[in-house]
């Protein structure tokens, strides 16, 4: 599977180092958050990745929701669960990090699950700015650009069949309630095979240290972004 290299196993345990979660966020999901560079005093290994490894060892069943407690840390051991309709994936130490319950037919068909992962992480990984920053907006609102906080907190898919082929996904809307300085993120998504809507799907994330909006301040943010992924870019070629 193509995120093999993404992480180690010893023992079916699993851990994953700072350029290996970096890379999964830049290469794979194209997220270049500061919280996944892999010199950030604050990094945490992507949300996504577990979400990846999940599906690549357990399948893709027709109903999933996703969990998450806690932020995985470099050098973390999760022990990768037994599989049934309810997983849990803990460290050694049996703190808890992510919750998974499945339910409905399940496939294991590789190129699917590689197929609707890379459409799902990347989509995921776009959040900022695309999807947030609008969002916000509209409600005269943004995220510190200085120390952003977004937390991804839960998702959920719903899809009718595991039998197709190259899924893809679009947006199907967005929603954002705030209270004082936090704020809750709710986008909607479908999945789609041959043009048929096949499925659909949930991701919320908590927002953090909310501020009136600054379009000086956040066209820079943005500016900067653009310029991380252009220099990443380079320095891989």
């Amino acid at each position: 599977m193509f995120i093999d290299s993404y992480y180690s196993e010893k023992d079916g345990n699993i851990s994953f180092t700072r350029d290996q979660g970096s890379d999964f966020a830049k290469r794979v999901a194209d997220d270049f958050n500061p919280l996944h560079d892999a010199g950030a005093s604050r990094f945490c290994i992507p949300g996504d990745l577990l979400f990846a490894i999940i599906l690549s060892r357990y399948g893709l069943s027709r109903h999933m929701e996703f969990v998450f407690s806690g932020m995985v840390l470099e050098g973390i051991e999760l022990v990768l669960p037994e599989a049934s309709v309810a997983l849990s994936l803990d460290d050694i130490d049996g703190k808890h990090y992510l919750s998974v319950n499945r339910s409905g037919d399940t496939t294991q068909d590789e190129a699917l699950i590689q197929g609707l992962t890379r459409n799902y992480v990347e989509f995921s990984g776009h959040t900022f700015p695309h999807i947030l920053v609008p969002l916000l907006a509209e409600q005269g609102l943004m995220i510190n650009p200085n120390r952003p906080m977004v937390i991804y907190q839960s998702m959920v898919i719903d899809l009718d069949t595991v039998d197709m082929a190259d899924p893809a996904l679009e947006i199907d809307h967005n929603e954002l309630t705030t209270d004082g300085k936090r704020g809750n993120v709710s986008m909607a998504f479908n999945f789609l095979s041959a043009g048929q809507l096949v499925g659909r799907g949930e991701k919320h994330m908590v927002l953090g240290g909310l501020r009136e909006y600054d379009e000086q301040a956040m066209t820079a943010a943005i500016v900067r972004y653009n310029e991380r992924k252009m220099a990443f870019a380079m320095s891989s070629d």
